[in-house]
């Protein structure tokens, strides 16, 4: 026997020993990434396989703030979201590097309303008695802001540390050859899962210089946000319900840095660095759940977590492992 062969034959033996599973992840996403780290650190045998590697994501473009943002069902997001901050406010505290910081901000109203439905996820919100112009209310609250490039490969340092591999692979189908599968594809789903449900939700931004911005801003009517990050500002945004176009428009970012200027000054009078589009994998609700086959393989889908991946993403991440360990 070569000593390759028997180095597999060995690797076999102690999963068998050890109770770990090999383990393929589908999507190289913050939730595919995610549930993979999560996965690894817990003993198992994880591959990533994504058409996109990391960098190349709809995650990658994204603004990060971490907000609950066209996804469902409630009580679940909240509860995901809140295991999220909690592990985000850990990173931010302990793992500087990851690209984790908790920022103070602000959410703006034209309307007077209630707490919003995920108050309960973020330890303090305060109502805003001072604001601008056309607006009757808000609240802030501190969040995390995640500079999701620097993030994302710091993901995948972490899953290579625990023994896991990233593999670019353009998939036809869900993978039958291992024991669980994870359904992490984002808009993949669609095709992967035959889920017709799931459509994009097209988001603009528009990355500009740093000119000392401190905090972020959100009017969800916009959806218009400031975001800022280490080196550059993150100004969004829309949400072009079944708009699958991935090139940015002229026009719509002009837009954009308009009705951010309105909350923001300064945006008007930074400079432009570039755009980016991502497409959101919305869905009537976040679909985490358990489909076995036929053939005793498991797959569990993770998908469609609209806007809210990033915030969704380590609560989610721990539900796989409970639903992969029977915990």
């Amino acid at each position: 026997m070569g000593r390759w062969l028997r180095a597999v034959v060995r690797g076999f033996v102690l999963l068998r020993q050890t109770g770990a599973m090999r383990i393929l992840v589908v999507g190289a996403g913050v939730i595919g990434l995610s549930c993979a780290v999560r996965l690894a650190r817990n003993g198992h045998d994880v591959h990533v396989l994504a058409r996109d590697l990391p960098l190349e994501t709809t995650s990658a473009v994204a603004a990060a703030l971490w907000y609950p943002y066209r996804a469902l069902p409630r009580d679940k997001v909240t509860a995901w979201g809140e295991r999220t901050y909690a592990e985000f406010t850990r990173l931010a505290e302990q793992r500087p590097e990851s690209g984790v910081s908790m920022v103070d901000g602000t959410e703006l109203l034209h309307e007077s309303a209630p707490d919003s439905w995920w108050r309960s996820a973020v330890p303090d919100l305060e109502r805003v008695r001072t604001l601008p112009d056309g607006y009757r209310d808000g609240w802030r609250f501190r969040a995390p802001v995640v500079e999701m490039p620097r993030y994302l490969s710091w993901l995948r340092k972490q899953l290579a540390d625990a023994g896991g591999t990233v593999t670019r692979m353009a998939l036809a189908a869900l993978p039958n050859h291992a024991p669980v599968v994870v359904n992490a594809a984002g808009l993949g789903g669609r095709a992967l899962a035959g889920d017709s449900t799931l459509w994009p939700v097209r988001g603009q931004v528009v990355y500009v210089e740093q000119f000392g911005l401190d905090r972020w801003w959100l009017d969800g009517s916009g959806p218009t946000y400031v975001v800022p990050r280490s080196k550059d500002v993150v100004v969004g945004g829309t949400d072009d319900e079944g708009e699958w176009a991935t090139l940015p428009q002229p026009d719509v970012a002009e837009r954009i840095l308009r009705r951010a200027a309105r909350i923001v000054p300064d945006v008007a009078k930074a400079r432009v660095l570039g755009h980016r589009v991502g497409l959101r994998p919305a869905r009537p609700q976040v679909r985490l759940e358990e489909e076995p086959y036929a053939d005793g393989r498991r797959v569990i889908h993770c998908y469609g977590h609209g806007g809210a991946g990033v915030t969704l993403s380590w609560g989610c991440a721990d539900e796989v492992v409970r639903l992969v360990d029977g915990a």
